[in-house]
C-alpha cells in the first residue's frame, strides 16, 4: 500500500509500523473485548495506551488485532439479514478443531447459537452484542 511501511519478520512487533485490523462498533467496547479475549485466547492489548471509548484484543502473532469501538447509538444487527432491518457489516470467521467445544465455549461465554445455520460443517453465532461470527472445521 502507497504511505504505509513494511515490517520485516525479523523485526520486533512492537518497533512496526504496518499493524491493520478490524474495528468492530459496540455499545460496551470494554465488555465485548473481554468476550473475544476470552473465547480467542487474546490478551487485551494494553488498555492503558487506548483511547476513551475503545478497547482490543492483541493476537499476540505478527501485526494484527480487533479493536471494538464505542458506537452509543449501535443497533443490533440480524442474522440472517432481513429487509429493512439493521444488517451485519461483516463477521469473523475462527478455524477450530473441535466444533461442538467450541460452540460450547463461546456460548458459556456469552455468545449465542443462530437460529439460521447454512451450512453443516459451520456454526452461526452471535456475540454479546449480536455480530455474527462463525466457527468452522
Amino acid at each position: 500500500m502507497r504511505g504505509r511501511r513494511r515490517g520485516t519478520p525479523d523485526q520486533d512487533r512492537w518497533t512496526r509500523h504496518d499493524w491493520w485490523g478490524v474495528v468492530v462498533d459496540s455499545p460496551d467496547p470494554e465488555a465485548l473485548a473481554r468476550f473475544y479475549s476470552e473465547l480467542l485466547g487474546w490478551p487485551l492489548w494494553r488498555p492503558d495506551e487506548m483511547d476513551p471509548g475503545e478497547a482490543a484484543v492483541d493476537a499476540g502473532e505478527g501485526v494484527a488485532g480487533l479493536t471494538f469501538h464505542l458506537e452509543r447509538d449501535y443497533v443490533r444487527p440480524v442474522w440472517p439479514n432481513a429487509p429493512g432491518e439493521q444488517q451485519m457489516m461483516l463477521h469473523l470467521d475462527f478455524q477450530v478443531d473441535d466444533l461442538d467445544a467450541a460452540v460450547g465455549h463461546a456460548v458459556g461465554l456469552g455468545a449465542e447459537l443462530a437460529a439460521h445455520q447454512p451450512q453443516e460443517d459451520v456454526r452461526v453465532l452471535l456475540d454479546p452484542d449480536g455480530h455474527p461470527f462463525c466457527l468452522y472445521v
